[in-house]
C-alpha cells in the first residue's frame, strides 16, 4: 500500500499488548504519553495527542514536545470516569520549516526576496484561521511580503516570534500521520487511594456465643471511623452449605452447632441472591450500608462465585455442574487442599450463557442495594473472558463499581486479570519480608508497565493467610508491616480484629491461623484499645491528609548502608507534598544509618538545610546536607517525614 505521509510514528506508550488491553487512571490525573516520531530528511515537524471521552464527538488536541533522538512526548488529563480514547498525530510543519530557512539564510547575509513571496502561501492559510487583531496582523504582512519596497520591514516579521507562535497555534498538518486509537479507563479516586477493613460480620454480637447480625455491625462503625478506614469488607453474607459443611480448624466433619465457611454458598435458605438468615433481613443489609456511609465508609461485599453441595443452583441448573462418570459432583479442590464443602460452577457449560447471564445479575442486585465495591474470590479459577465481560457490563451500568482480584498466584495470571478490567488486585506484599525484596518487588510495581495498569493493594494478612513472619509476633513486627503496607501502597487493609490484637496463633506448621474464624464464630472484646490500634490510626490519617500517600507509582529509593533499614522518597504530581519514609525491618533490635536525601529531585537550588517533620511525633529535625543519621529501635520502629 502506497502512503504519502512524510512522519513515521512507532513505539507509542502507555500501549499494553499493541492496544489490545486499556490502560487506567483515576479522575484528575495525567496521561503521559510519548512517541518515536520521525521524518524524512532534515525539515522541522510537529507532533500532538489527540483525546477524547467516550461521549464526546470531537477530539481535543494538545501539543507534544520532543526529548532527545526523536522522541517526543505530551500529557492530557482525565477529568471524567469511563473510556477515553487518545492517538498520536505527527506532521512535517512547512510553516515553521519555511520560517527556519529564512533565520538561516538571513544569518548567512542571504537575500530572501524570493522566500518572502514563497511564504505568502502559508499567511494566506494563517488569515483563513484567525480573526481580529491577528487577522489585521496577518494582512499586513501580506502586503509587506509581496512588496519590494517594505523588504525590511518584511524580513523582521518573517523571523518574529509573533508570527512563529500564531504557526504553532494554527498548524496546516499537511499529509499528517495519525496512529490508531488506544484507551484508557478512568475510575473514581478510590482506585487509587482506598483503606480497608476486613472482619466477619457473625463475629459482631457482643455477647460471646451468639451469631452476629448486622444490627450488630452498626455499633462497630465508629470505631473503625476512628481507626481511619473507609470500606468495611464483609467475606460472604449468604446462606452456608449444609452439605459436607466444615468444622472447627477444617474437620471434614462438623459438630452441631459449627457454623461452617461463609465462602460455601448455598443451603434450603437460598444462595448467591440470599442472605444469611442470622445475619439479619434484606432492610437490615441496606440500613447497615447506609448507617456506613453516614459514617463516610463504603461497604465492600464478596463475590464468591462457586456453591455449596446444597445450593439451589444444583437442583434448578444442574447443567452448570460438572458430573463425574458416577453422576456425582466434584468438590473443589487445589491439590494438597480439599474443599469438600465447595463445588465448582463449570463455565465450560453448553449452557454457559445462562450461567453467565445469572452472575452478572447476582452483581447487579447488590449494585441495587448501594455496594459498588467487591472483593472477587480467586478470580483466576474462572475465565478471562467472563470477567472481561462482567466488569464491563457492571461499569456500563455503575461506573463507580471497583473490583478488587483476590488472586494470589503466578505472576503472568494475576496481570491478565488486572489487564481484563479488574480495579485493584492483591499482591505478593504479604510474603516481600526483607529491604531486597521489598525493593525488586516494588520497582517491578511502579517503574515496569505494570504501573500503567496494575493497581496493588497490600494486605498484612487475610484470613487465609497468617504469614509466618507475623506468627507468635508482637507489637514491633505488626506495626513494621502495617507501615510499609501503608507507605509503599495506595491500597491497603486488614483482616482486623486478628491483626491488631496480634492472635497470630499458628496451625502447626502452616501459614494458618488455628481456631481459623473461616470455621467458627469468634467473640471478640471490640472495646480494646492498644497501641497497634493508636498507631493504625495516626497511620491511617497522615495517609487521608497527604496525597503522596494515596498513590503508588511517585516512589524513590534512597541510600542507606544498613539492610535493616529501608526508606523512600514519596510525592504528589504536583510535587506540593514530599515524604521521606524510614522503616526498620529489624522487630527486635535498634537500627542505625546514614539516609541520603533525594536532593537532584528537590526544587532547584534546595540544598539545605531541611526541615523534617515527623508527623507521628510531631517533632521536627534539622538536616543540613544531603546525607543524615537515623537510628529507630523497636518501641516507634519507622519516622515518617514531611520535607519543608
Amino acid at each position: 500500500m502506497t502512503r504519502q505521509e512524510r512522519v513515521v510514528i512507532n513505539d507509542i506508550r502507555p500501549r499494553l499488548e499493541c492496544g489490545a488491553f486499556f490502560i487506567k487512571r483515576v479522575v484528575g490525573e495525567q496521561v503521559i504519553v510519548s512517541a518515536d516520531i520521525l521524518p524524512d530528511g532534515h525539515d522541522v515537524m510537529q507532533a500532538e495527542v489527540l483525546f477524547k471521552h467516550a461521549s464526546d464527538r470531537t477530539w481535543k488536541e494538545v501539543r507534544m514536545r520532543e526529548l532527545s533522538n526523536d522522541r517526543w512526548e505530551g500529557a492530557f488529563q482525565v477529568s471524567a470516569q469511563g473510556f477515553y480514547q487518545y492517538k498520536v498525530r505527527g506532521w512535517v510543519d512547512y510553516a515553521l520549516n519555511w520560517q527556519h530557512g529564512i533565520e538561516a539564510k538571513l544569518a548567512d547575509g542571504q537575500h530572501v526576496r524570493s522566500e518572502l513571496l514563497d511564504g505568502v502561501q502559508y499567511l494566506k492559510f494563517l488569515k483563513s484561521r484567525v480573526s481580529g487583531a491577528d487577522k489585521s496582523y496577518i494582512t499586513g504582512l501580506i502586503g509587506f511580503f509581496e512588496s519590494e519596497e517594505s523588504y525590511d520591514q518584511a524580513i523582521r516579521e518573517a523571523t518574529s516570534e509573533q508570527l512563529h507562535g500564531l504557526f504553532l497555534r494554527y498548524p496546516q498538518r499537511v499529509l499528517a500521520n495519525t496512529s490508531e486509537p488506544l484507551e484508557v479507563y478512568t475510575d473514581r479516586h478510590k482506585a487509587n487511594f482506598s483503606t480497608w477493613y476486613e472482619f466477619f460480620p457473625r463475629s459482631a454480637a457482643p455477647k460471646a456465643g451468639d451469631h452476629g447480625t448486622f444490627k450488630d455491625c452498626e455499633r462497630l462503625l465508629p470505631r473503625i471511623v476512628e481507626m481511619g478506614f473507609d470500606t468495611v469488607y464483609l467475606p460472604p453474607i449468604h446462606p452456608i452449605g449444609e452439605v459436607n459443611r466444615k468444622g472447627r480448624n477444617n474437620t471434614t466433619e462438623a459438630q452441631e452447632g459449627d457454623s461452617g465457611v461463609p465462602w460455601a454458598i448455598g443451603s434450603r435458605h437460598g444462595g448467591h441472591r440470599s442472605i444469611h438468615p442470622q445475619l439479619g433481613s434484606e432492610d437490615d443489609f441496606r440500613r447497615f450500608i447506609a448507617k456506613a456511609a453516614d459514617h463516610g465508609l463504603e461497604i465492600a461485599m464478596d463475590l464468591a462465585f462457586q456453591a455449596a453441595p446444597d445450593h439451589p443452583y444444583i437442583s434448578e441448573h444442574p447443567e452448570w455442574f460438572r458430573k463425574r462418570p458416577d453422576g456425582t459432583i466434584q468438590y473443589a479442590e487445589n491439590p494438597p487442599k480439599k474443599y469438600q464443602d465447595i463445588v465448582n460452577f463449570w463455565f465450560e457449560s453448553s449452557d454457559y450463557k445462562a450461567l453467565w447471564k445469572e452472575l452478572l445479575e447476582v452483581t447487579l442486585k447488590w449494585v441495587g442495594f448501594g455496594v459498588e465495591i467487591f472483593r472477587v474470590d480467586n478470580p483466576h479459577t474462572k475465565p478471562y473472558f467472563f470477567w472481561h465481560w462482567l466488569i464491563a457490563e457492571v461499569k456500563k451500568k455503575n461506573p463507580n463499581v471497583l473490583f478488587l482480584a483476590e488472586a494470589f498466584s503466578r505472576p503472568r495470571v494475576m496481570q491478565q486479570l488486572a489487564k481484563q478490567g479488574f480495579s485493584q488486585s492483591y499482591t505478593y506484599f504479604t510474603w516481600r519480608e526483607n529491604k531486597a525484596e521489598l525493593i525488586e518487588y516494588m520497582v517491578e510495581l511502579t517503574q515496569s508497565e505494570m504501573r500503567e495498569y496494575y493497581r496493588p493493594n497490600f494486605w498484612p494478612n487475610t484470613p487465609d493467610i497468617n504469614p509466618y513472619h507475623l506468627q507468635g509476633a508482637g507489637e514491633a513486627m505488626h506495626l513494621i508491616r502495617y507501615a510499609l503496607a501503608a507507605t509503599l501502597s495506595g491500597n491497603i487493609g486488614i483482616y482486623g480484629p486478628v491483626f491488631e490484637y496480634m492472635d497470630s496463633q499458628p496451625y502447626p506448621s502452616r501459614e494458618e491461623y488455628l481456631n481459623s474464624e473461616k470455621y467458627e464464630i469468634r467473640h471478640w472484646d471490640w472495646d480494646i484499645k492498644n497501641k497497634v490500634t493508636h498507631i493504625i490510626g495516626r497511620i491511617n490519617a497522615i495517609r487521608k491528609a497527604h496525597p503522596a500517600l494515596q498513590q503508588t507509582n511517585n516512589i524513590r529509593f534512597c541510600g542507606l548502608e544498613n539492610d535493616q533499614l529501608l526508606a523512600f522518597y514519596k510525592w504528589d504530581d504536583s510535587y506540593s507534598d514530599r515524604l521521606l519514609i524510614i522503616i526498620s525491618l529489624d522487630a527486635a533490635n535498634g537500627q542505625q544509618g546514614y539516609v541520603q536525601l533525594p536532593v537532584d529531585q528537590l526544587s532547584p537550588g534546595e540544598n539545605g538545610p531541611f526541615q523534617m517533620y515527623d508527623l507521628l511525633t510531631h517533632t521536627t529535625y534539622h538536616w543540613e546536607s544531603e546525607w543524615n543519621y537515623v537510628s529507630l529501635n523497636p518501641d516507634l520502629p519507622f519516622h515518617i517525614f514531611q520535607i519543608r
